[in-house]
Protein backbone atom coordinates (compact mmCIF):
# COMPACT_ATOMS: atom_id res chain seq x y z
CA UNK A 1 0.00 0.00 0.00
CA UNK A 2 1.39 3.38 -0.68
CA UNK A 3 2.00 6.18 1.72
CA UNK A 4 0.05 8.69 -0.09
CA UNK A 5 0.67 11.55 2.28
CA UNK A 6 4.31 11.01 1.45
CA UNK A 7 3.17 11.56 -2.11
CA UNK A 8 0.60 14.34 -1.79
CA UNK A 9 2.87 17.06 0.16
CA UNK A 10 5.32 18.93 -1.56
CA UNK A 11 8.43 19.68 -0.05
CA UNK A 12 8.01 23.51 0.68
CA UNK A 13 5.33 26.03 -0.53
CA UNK A 14 5.10 25.96 -4.51
CA UNK A 15 4.25 29.09 -6.63
CA UNK A 16 1.51 28.24 -7.91
CA UNK A 17 -0.13 26.33 -5.82
CA UNK A 18 -1.16 22.75 -6.09
CA UNK A 19 -4.35 21.14 -7.21
CA UNK A 20 -5.77 17.58 -6.33
CA UNK A 21 -7.23 16.00 -10.02
CA UNK A 22 -11.16 16.42 -8.45
CA UNK A 23 -10.84 19.91 -8.81
CA UNK A 24 -10.55 19.60 -12.63
CA UNK A 25 -12.29 16.63 -13.60
CA UNK A 26 -14.97 17.53 -16.46
CA UNK A 27 -17.61 15.48 -18.21
CA UNK A 28 -19.35 16.55 -21.10
CA UNK A 29 -22.29 14.45 -22.64
CA UNK A 30 -23.73 15.52 -25.91
CA UNK A 31 -26.66 13.53 -27.71
CA UNK A 32 -25.57 12.28 -31.15
CA UNK A 33 -27.31 13.95 -33.72
CA UNK A 34 -27.93 13.13 -37.51
CA UNK A 35 -25.68 15.64 -38.94
CA UNK A 36 -23.03 14.03 -36.80
CA UNK A 37 -23.24 11.12 -38.83
CA UNK A 38 -20.95 9.61 -41.73
CA UNK A 39 -22.10 8.26 -44.98
CA UNK A 40 -22.42 4.49 -43.04
CA UNK A 41 -24.97 6.33 -40.30
CA UNK A 42 -22.07 5.87 -37.52
CA UNK A 43 -20.82 9.40 -35.80
CA UNK A 44 -18.05 10.85 -37.51
CA UNK A 45 -14.52 9.96 -35.76
CA UNK A 46 -13.87 13.75 -36.19
CA UNK A 47 -17.24 14.67 -34.35
CA UNK A 48 -15.98 13.05 -31.45
CA UNK A 49 -12.20 14.18 -31.88
CA UNK A 50 -13.81 17.98 -31.70
CA UNK A 51 -15.62 16.93 -28.18
CA UNK A 52 -12.42 15.84 -26.69
CA UNK A 53 -10.38 18.48 -27.56
CA UNK A 54 -13.36 20.80 -26.36
CA UNK A 55 -13.45 18.85 -22.70
CA UNK A 56 -9.21 18.46 -22.58
CA UNK A 57 -9.55 22.62 -22.55
CA UNK A 58 -11.92 22.61 -19.73
CA UNK A 59 -10.26 20.19 -17.81
CA UNK A 60 -7.28 21.65 -18.63
CA UNK A 61 -7.87 25.61 -18.14
CA UNK A 62 -10.00 24.85 -14.69
CA UNK A 63 -6.39 23.20 -13.53
CA UNK A 64 -4.09 25.87 -15.09
CA UNK A 65 -6.53 28.84 -14.45
CA UNK A 66 -5.25 30.07 -17.61
CA UNK A 67 -6.04 29.97 -21.15
CA UNK A 68 -4.78 26.29 -22.31
CA UNK A 69 -3.40 25.04 -26.40
CA UNK A 70 -3.44 21.47 -27.70
CA UNK A 71 -0.12 20.76 -28.13
CA UNK A 72 -0.64 17.21 -29.04
CA UNK A 73 -2.73 13.82 -28.89
CA UNK A 74 -1.29 10.74 -28.15
CA UNK A 75 -3.64 7.80 -29.73
CA UNK A 76 -6.76 7.53 -30.37
CA UNK A 77 -7.85 4.19 -31.14
CA UNK A 78 -12.02 3.99 -32.19
CA UNK A 79 -12.60 1.11 -30.09
CA UNK A 80 -16.55 0.90 -30.76
CA UNK A 81 -18.76 2.62 -33.34
CA UNK A 82 -21.05 5.59 -31.90
CA UNK A 83 -24.64 5.67 -33.26
CA UNK A 84 -26.67 8.24 -33.73
CA UNK A 85 -29.15 8.48 -31.09
CA UNK A 86 -26.87 8.10 -28.17
CA UNK A 87 -25.88 9.97 -25.37
CA UNK A 88 -21.40 9.98 -25.67
CA UNK A 89 -20.18 11.11 -22.36
CA UNK A 90 -16.68 12.55 -22.34
CA UNK A 91 -14.92 12.22 -18.76
CA UNK A 92 -11.94 14.17 -18.25
CA UNK A 93 -8.98 14.46 -15.43
CA UNK A 94 -5.35 15.80 -15.06
CA UNK A 95 -3.26 12.84 -15.20
CA UNK A 96 0.08 14.66 -14.79
CA UNK A 97 1.64 18.05 -15.09
CA UNK A 98 4.90 19.39 -16.16
CA UNK A 99 6.10 23.49 -16.17
CA UNK A 100 3.38 24.73 -18.18
CA UNK A 101 2.16 21.72 -20.03
CA UNK A 102 -0.10 18.46 -18.51
CA UNK A 103 -1.68 15.49 -19.53
CA UNK A 104 -5.35 15.17 -19.56
CA UNK A 105 -6.83 11.72 -19.57
CA UNK A 106 -10.10 10.99 -21.90
CA UNK A 107 -12.50 7.99 -21.34
CA UNK A 108 -15.24 8.28 -23.68
CA UNK A 109 -18.45 6.15 -23.66
CA UNK A 110 -22.04 6.08 -25.66
CA UNK A 111 -24.71 5.37 -23.84
CA UNK A 112 -27.94 3.51 -25.99
CA UNK A 113 -30.99 5.41 -24.21
CA UNK A 114 -33.13 2.59 -25.03
CA UNK A 115 -31.88 -0.20 -23.99
CA UNK A 116 -29.07 1.18 -21.37
CA UNK A 117 -26.39 -0.48 -22.86
CA UNK A 118 -22.66 1.59 -22.05
CA UNK A 119 -19.79 1.12 -24.62
CA UNK A 120 -16.29 2.44 -24.22
CA UNK A 121 -15.78 3.81 -27.08
CA UNK A 122 -12.30 6.17 -26.73
CA UNK A 123 -9.27 6.31 -24.73
CA UNK A 124 -6.90 9.07 -25.37
CA UNK A 125 -5.02 11.52 -23.84
CA UNK A 126 -4.36 15.27 -24.35
CA UNK A 127 -1.03 16.97 -23.89
CA UNK A 128 -2.05 21.21 -22.67
CA UNK A 129 -0.20 24.07 -23.11
CA UNK A 130 -0.84 27.31 -20.78
CA UNK A 131 -0.53 30.41 -21.98
CA UNK A 132 -1.20 34.05 -20.22
CA UNK A 133 -2.73 37.03 -21.59
CA UNK A 134 0.10 37.95 -23.86
CA UNK A 135 0.38 33.97 -24.94
CA UNK A 136 3.44 33.22 -23.21
CA UNK A 137 3.62 29.78 -21.51
CA UNK A 138 2.86 30.38 -18.00
CA UNK A 139 3.52 27.67 -15.31
CA UNK A 140 0.95 25.24 -14.35
CA UNK A 141 -0.34 24.38 -10.67
CA UNK A 142 1.21 20.95 -8.99
CA UNK A 143 -0.76 17.93 -8.80
CA UNK A 144 -2.00 16.66 -5.50
CA UNK A 145 -2.34 12.57 -5.82
CA UNK A 146 -5.00 11.84 -3.91
CA UNK A 147 -5.57 7.42 -4.35
CA UNK A 148 -3.42 4.96 -6.02
CA UNK A 149 -5.57 5.34 -9.33
CA UNK A 150 -4.10 9.11 -9.57
CA UNK A 151 -0.48 7.99 -8.75
CA UNK A 152 -0.72 5.07 -11.44
CA UNK A 153 -2.04 7.66 -14.08
CA UNK A 154 0.45 10.23 -13.31
CA UNK A 155 3.36 7.52 -13.53
CA UNK A 156 2.27 6.06 -16.92
CA UNK A 157 2.03 9.68 -17.95
CA UNK A 158 5.23 10.12 -17.33
CA UNK A 159 6.62 6.85 -19.19
CA UNK A 160 4.51 7.67 -22.29
CA UNK A 161 6.14 11.27 -22.52
CA UNK A 162 9.37 9.37 -22.50
CA UNK A 163 8.16 6.92 -25.16
CA UNK A 164 7.29 9.58 -27.28
CA UNK A 165 10.57 11.60 -26.88
CA UNK A 166 12.57 7.93 -27.81
CA UNK A 167 10.31 8.09 -30.57
CA UNK A 168 10.93 11.60 -31.55
CA UNK A 169 14.37 11.08 -31.79
CA UNK A 170 14.30 7.85 -33.47
CA UNK A 171 12.12 9.46 -36.11
CA UNK A 172 14.54 11.98 -36.72
CA UNK A 173 17.08 8.98 -37.60
CA UNK A 174 15.20 7.55 -40.35
CA UNK A 175 17.57 8.12 -43.57
CA UNK A 176 16.31 6.90 -46.82
CA UNK A 177 18.81 5.69 -49.45
CA UNK A 178 19.22 8.33 -52.84
CA UNK A 179 20.29 4.82 -54.45
CA UNK A 180 16.87 3.49 -55.65
CA UNK A 181 18.67 0.10 -55.91
CA UNK A 182 18.48 0.23 -52.19
CA UNK A 183 15.44 0.93 -51.90
CA UNK A 184 13.60 -1.49 -53.45
CA UNK A 185 15.72 -3.76 -51.01
CA UNK A 186 14.42 -2.01 -48.16
CA UNK A 187 10.75 -2.40 -49.84
CA UNK A 188 10.92 -6.10 -50.95
CA UNK A 189 8.00 -7.66 -49.18
CA UNK A 190 5.78 -4.68 -49.17
CA UNK A 191 3.05 -3.92 -51.69
CA UNK A 192 4.10 -1.43 -53.62
CA UNK A 193 6.78 -0.98 -56.11
CA UNK A 194 9.68 1.76 -57.59
CA UNK A 195 8.43 2.99 -60.90
CA UNK A 196 10.94 3.58 -63.50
Amino acid sequence: MLSLALLTMPASSPEPPYKNTRFSQTTITELMIPSYSNFGGKIHGGVLLSLMDKVAYVCAAKHAGNYCVTASIDTVDFLQPVEVGELVSLMASVNYVGKTSLVVGIRVISENIKTNEIKHTNTSYFTMVAKDEANNLVQVPGLILESHDDVRRFIEARKRKQIKQNYRKEVEEIKVPDDYKQCKQLLAGERCYIQG
